[in-house]
């Protein structure tokens, strides 16, 4: 019954972690990219201390708080921090997307070093399946334009491996924590990094356009409340490497969202790449069913 009763959270996560692409691209024409995130930060702070306050969910003590904090640094600011900051200093969009689009080939090999998780025929075959149609949704877009640099490079290195390596830290370190007290935590450090990257980098100009606005909203409610909240409950209910593998799904929804919101080009390729993304994420879930354990009923609050 737990097992059915979590199917649709994997969903739901790609659907909302897809848009995350759709409200930077609306809010950033008003605001710089880690001013966005500062902003984005403090809100969700405030929304989580609600919810907490709440729902008297209980608070991790002693070590546990530093490995939350840790995790928020690897997959908040890491990643949004290395994506953002890759095309600010002129890495193509697709190039970023490639890279940071690797993370379910890294996570599985680290997982393997780390947890000795054993990738079966199956699985193997379906992180490259996976790969090989995020390659062709991007090639199909026309997005290799612009000049590579050794920094934008660095920063989108930076948000492959932030994300890669936090969600295993999270699998390994985040068992027993409740998931909205140890989010709130993982949310305090990014919003501390952001802070010292606005307050370097940026000049904290802001235009309080309905679009930004709306943007702002969206990014806070549908993405640090309910999607973040989905990929914890997913990493601690899953195989490292299934969990990752969503992610190839991401890319392709993008890809169509931008397409439907923006006319943005969709060519035969695009569509082929999304097909074959998704045999992919067959692929290596079909594979990861034949470790036959029965999943943990999980509660928001412990």
């Amino acid at each position: 019954m737990a097992a059915l009763s979590l199917a649709w959270v994997p969903w739901a996560f790609v659907l909302l972690w897809s848009t995350g692409f759709i409200g930077a691209k609306f809010g950033l024409p008003y605001v710089e990219p880690f001013t966005f995130l500062l902003i984005r930060m403090l809100l969700t702070l405030a929304l989580f201390a609600g919810l907490i306050g709440w729902m008297r969910t209980p608070w991790p003590k002693g070590a546990a708080i530093g490995r939350q904090m840790l995790v928020g640094l690897l997959v908040h600011g890491a990643y949004l921090g290395g994506v953002f900051a890759a095309i600010k200093a002129g890495m193509p969009a697709g190039v970023t997307a490639i890279l940071v689009g690797l993370q379910p080939l890294l996570t599985a090999l680290l997982a393997r070093i780390w947890f000795a998780e054993r990738l079966r025929p199956a699985q193997f075959l379906g992180l490259w399946l996976g790969f090989a149609g995020v390659l062709l949704v991007i090639s199909g877009r026309d997005l290799w334009q612009g000049q590579l640099s050794l920094t934008g490079l660095a920063w989108a290195l930076t948000a492959l491996l932030g994300i890669s390596c936090g969600t295993l830290y999270q699998k390994k370190y985040g068992q027993g924590v409740p998931l909205l007290t140890g989010t709130f935590y993982q949310y305090v450090s990014t919003t501390l990094l952001m802070a010292l990257l606005a307050l370097v980098w940026e000049e904290r100009s802001i235009v309080w356009h309905p679009e930004f606005i709306g943007a702002l909203l969206w990014l806070v409610f549908g993405l640090s409340l309910a999607a973040i909240l989905l990929l914890m409950l997913m990493i601690r209910e899953g195989e490292s490497a299934k969990v990752a593998s969503y992610f190839y799904l991401v890319p392709p929804l993008t890809a169509l969202e931008s397409w439907l919101l923006f006319n943005e080009n969709l060519g035969w390729i695009s569509v082929l790449g999304m097909l074959l993304s998704a045999a992919g994420v067959g692929l290596a879930l079909r594979g990861s069913l034949h470790k036959a354990s029965p999943a943990p009923q999980t509660k928001l609050a412990n």
